[in-house]
């Protein structure tokens, strides 16, 4: 902070900004009486978060001045601005700025969601719920963030992925990436802490569906940004937040654990010259939300006296755990794979 300039709370100014606020809203229009006797409810309500602004934009600025010189101005104004908050986030949620990070402490507390991380630095807090179209300015909205969030979740995301399923290949680890980082997915965040509630938009944004999850997804993405630049260890606390956020979502994830060996024990029973045994897929893969896909592979044998004989069935997020499914199920059909290993033996082939 520039320590040259006076405090904007100094008795030199003569009257405050705030009284000077009010002053020309009221001359804004020729007649007298209660404001709300003139103006619309949309006006005045514009009127409030311009005045919620003013505050903001004055506490946070001149903090320090005013905090040694005239703590109980400092004081007001903080009160002030919170109940500014109140009425705005009443009237209307979508373009109302709020800068407490307890409340948000709090509200996310109450749910089953981990607390989310405070953003320290206010300017960087302004910026993350400041949408583009509302500042021409791109340091003061969150243009520059997203991007930054968006390198910081991949990154999240990539690495617990690679840390939690150590046998799936790259594929599998982009397939469950994307399920992470979508917009849906970080909007559906966005909404489950309310950030959505404290972000000035354009008024007609929320009534877009696609273009409002869009929206909520870079608020998400630019938040992650901020929590990072706010703190010495910000990476750190980003980190272990989104995994502790992620947690439930690959809970549910199917693991491709290390190969069951299914298949080659399979082939070891019952092979032998001029045998085959074919894994086909039965049906088409199923398509998930966010690119996933559930295989179905059956296994058959052709030889022995046995021509195309299904042995068994097995499903999964690729082909090869459906495949190993299909041979672990065939095995466990022991009556059947008993009379084809006698088969065998009938052949002269050699022992099981």
């Amino acid at each position: 902070m520039d320590k040259k300039r006076k405090s904007v709370f100094s008795s030199h100014h003569g009257d405050s900004v705030l009284t000077r606020a009010k002053k020309n809203h009221l001359d804004h229009d020729p007649n007298t009486g209660p404001l709300r006797g003139f103006l619309s409810d949309t006006d005045v309500a514009n009127d409030v978060r311009s005045i919620s602004n003013i505050v903001d934009k004055i506490t946070a600025t001149s903090e320090d001045s005013v905090a040694k010189s005239s703590p109980e101005i400092l004081k007001a104004a903080k009160d002030f601005s919170q109940a500014l908050r109140h009425a705005s986030t009443s009237s209307k949620p979508t373009t109302n700025i709020c800068h407490n990070s307890d409340m948000m402490t709090s509200l996310s507390s109450s749910s089953s969601l981990p607390p989310l991380p405070q953003i320290i630095d206010k300017k960087l807090e302004r910026a993350v719920f400041t949408h583009p179209g509302m500042s021409k300015d791109p340091k003061i909205s969150y243009d520059r963030l997203e991007v930054l969030g968006d390198a910081y979740i991949e990154l999240i995301a990539t690495k617990l992925i690679w840390n939690k399923f150590q046998q799936i290949p790259s594929g599998r680890i982009s397939q469950i990436r994307e399920l992470l980082v979508k917009n849906e997915t970080l909007a559906e965040y966005t909404t489950e802490y309310g950030i959505d509630k404290r972000a000035s938009v354009p008024h007609d944004y929320s009534s877009q569906p696609k273009r409002w999850t869009k929206t909520k997804g870079d608020i998400f993405e630019a938040y992650v940004a901020a929590v990072v630049l706010s703190h010495a260890n910000g990476y750190d606390i980003a980190e272990q937040w989104l995994s502790q956020l992620w947690s439930p979502k690959l809970a549910t994830i199917e693991e491709s654990h290390p190969p069951s060996q299914a298949k080659e024990e399979l082939a070891k029973k019952i092979m032998g010259k001029g045998v085959k045994l074919k894994y086909v897929d039965e049906r088409k893969p199923i398509q998930h939300e966010g690119g996933m896909q559930t295989f179905y592979i059956g296994v058959y044998l052709t030889g022995w006296g046995w021509s195309n004989k299904h042995l068994g069935s097995g499903q999964g997020s690729n082909k090869t755990i459906a495949g190993d499914k299909a041979a672990r199920q065939a095995l466990e059909n022991g009556g059947l794979i008993k009379d084809i290993v006698a088969s065998k033996l009938m052949h002269g082939t050699g022992r099981p």
